[in-house]
């Protein structure tokens, strides 16, 4: 019994991430307000989340000594901050973690401040992948 409490202590002291494995069409309207965003379709944006992702919240990436995070994959060596890398440059000013949940609000924020000083080629799946024939990665109601 003294488990079972300590444990449920454990639990309401430390609450799980609530992460979300999206579906192509829900994804879509999450995101709906990133739509032609510096010039980027909402399809462009889907197509190049499922290639780098997979619609899963909690992706997190090693890459060649730092990491990727969330959907977007967000790197901890000049986006956000975490206990890996500590001279971050942390351009969005957040830790790390934030992009691993089921918020994308933050996500959303940093990854237009990705595109404003980067652009879509930042995320390395866009090219190849999501450059044309994007017809699969439209969602009719939105």
């Amino acid at each position: 019994m003294m488990s079972f409490v300590s444990l449920l202590l454990v639990g309401i002291m430390f609450p799980a991430i609530q992460a979300k494995q999206f579906r192509k069409c829900e994804l879509s309207q999450v995101l709906k307000d990133m739509d032609g965003f510096r010039g980027i379709a909402l399809p462009k944006w889907i197509c190049t989340i499922f290639h780098t992702s997979g619609y899963d919240t909690q992706t997190i990436v090693s890459n060649n000594g730092s990491t990727e995070y969330g959907l977007f994959q967000i790197n901890n060596k000049f986006w956000c901050r975490d206990n890996q890398i500590l001279q971050s440059r942390n351009i969005c000013d957040i830790s790390c973690d934030k992009f691993l949940d089921d918020d994308l609000t933050d996500d959303m924020i940093c990854a237009k401040k990705i595109l404003d000083k980067e652009g879509i080629d930042y995320w390395l799946a866009h090219k190849p992948l999501c450059s044309e024939k994007l017809e699969q990665w439209h969602c009719e109601k939105l």
